[in-house]
């Protein structure tokens, strides 16, 4: 699969992630599920929503082992 996030949105979503997931900890909603998302793309540095619409914020072309 390849890469499709910019070197800068990767830790981004991963921080944007953790804090969701800590606030649907903290206040017991549904902020958690919800941060699973960003959290889990920037782990794996690939957005199927993204992909979908064949969007690409990497500026190098470079497929994911």
């Amino acid at each position: 699969m390849k890469t499709n996030l910019a070197s800068i949105e990767r830790p981004l979503r991963i921080i944007i992630g953790i804090a969701a997931l800590a606030l649907g900890v903290v206040f017991h909603s549904w902020w958690g599920a919800l941060g699973a998302v960003p959290l889990l793309t920037g782990l794996i540095n690939w957005c199927p929503a993204y992909a979908l619409f064949g969007v690409s914020t990497c500026k190098i072309k470079t497929n994911s082992v």
